[in-house]
């Protein structure tokens, strides 16, 4: 097949989360053929990554054949190396993210594939969901039996302490005893903060703690995994590419990878971060995992069994961008049936 056009969209939300998330959320990225076969991605990086992607990236692969995911690899090779003068992370590998998955969606809908069946087959009929957000009693009653709270450090030791103690008694009374908890910190902690509150919540059984400061210090990061545990050290929703991930594994300063598919690299990237984190023993689980493009991954038996699923709140009003995408049914969530990836865009938000 034959490219014939490349065009990334700012979508038209109107549910936009604070911050730099604003003008730089995520971007939809449309990948058409010669063959008449088209199909979408899904990137970070906002105005700007669409910019990376229609004013260079587009230039570099009109009118470039794929027909096999060693094509892919060879087409995310090219816009890397092409993109590296401003890129190598960041916005450039997030306008890359994009375009990759949109190259696997038109390759699965060509071969009437799934893109899990390119991944070497179905190997989890289901995939357990963890909800990320603060309505604890909401998840309890959707069947959820892991969660995820976002706690930032937001006022003084003292307050913020208390307030992350009443969460994990009030999460664990709600879930009970067998389920997984997570507190996600977003790089808000201090080191000294995170060993203090690991020996307060001992008897919670909290299993991670992610992005607890900036993932800059490694080494800082690697002195502290070790201090805190039982409870695992995580993260990597801000590294881009093996490259990156091979850096954390030497460091040995992660037990547990997150490496957002839609901002690594897409596909192509992820299984390279996937095959670093089997040789050294590491877990694997996507941020934003649940998300139809790790939801493939995860389906075909990368990674561990568990999803990440942004639940916010349930009266919170949403924007619906991919159709089609699967809601947690117990917990649980199932492939879609279609070729790609599955999913159709809401040309409402285009």
């Amino acid at each position: 097949m034959k490219i014939t056009e490349v065009k990334a969209i700012y979508p038209r939300y109107r549910v936009l989360p604070a911050a730099w998330r604003q003008h730089f959320w995520q971007i939809a990225v449309r990948v058409e053929t010669d063959a008449g076969v088209s199909g979408w991605g899904y990137g970070g990086g906002g105005v700007a990554a669409a910019d990376v992607v229609n004013l260079h990236l587009r230039e570099l692969l009109v009118g470039r054949t794929f027909d096999s995911i060693e094509d892919i690899a060879e087409l995310w090779d090219l816009q890397y190396k092409a993109s590296l003068p401003y890129g190598r992370s960041g916005i450039a590998v997030m306008a890359i993210s994009g375009v990759d998955l949109a190259l696997w969606d038109v390759l699965g809908r060509a071969e009437d594939k799934r893109v899990c069946d390119m991944l070497g087959g179905q190997r989890r009929d289901t995939v357990r969901a963890y909800a990320t957000g603060p309505d604890i009693a909401w998840y309890r009653d959707l069947g959820f039996d892991a969660h995820k709270a976002p706690q930032t450090r937001q006022g003084s030791e003292e307050a913020d302490t208390a307030r992350i103690l009443q969460w994990a008694e009030t999460a664990r009374r709600v879930f009970g005893s067998e389920a997984q908890l997570m507190i996600d910190a977003y790089m808000s902690w201090m080191p000294e903060f995170a060993l203090g509150l690991a020996q307060q919540l001992a008897s919670f059984d909290i299993y991670w703690f992610e992005d607890v400061s900036l993932p800059d210090d490694l080494q800082g990061l690697a002195a502290l995994r070790t201090q805190i545990q039982p409870i695992l050290l995580a993260g990597g929703e801000h590294e881009f590419t093996a490259r990156d991930f091979r850096h954390i594994a030497q460091a040995q300063a992660l037990d547990l990878w997150q490496p957002d598919i839609t901002w690594c690299g897409g596909m192509t990237a992820v299984l390279r971060i996937a095959e670093i984190a089997q040789a050294h023993g590491v877990p694997l689980v996507p941020h934003r995992g649940g998300e139809i493009w790790g939801l493939h991954f995860l389906a075909a038996g990368h990674g561990e069994d568990l999803a990440e699923k942004v639940m916010g709140k349930r009266e919170a009003v949403r924007d619906v961008l991919w159709l089609a995408e699967p809601t947690p049914q117990d917990g649980r969530l199932v492939l879609p049936e279609g070729p790609g990836f599955g999913v159709d865009i809401n040309e409402e938000l285009l």
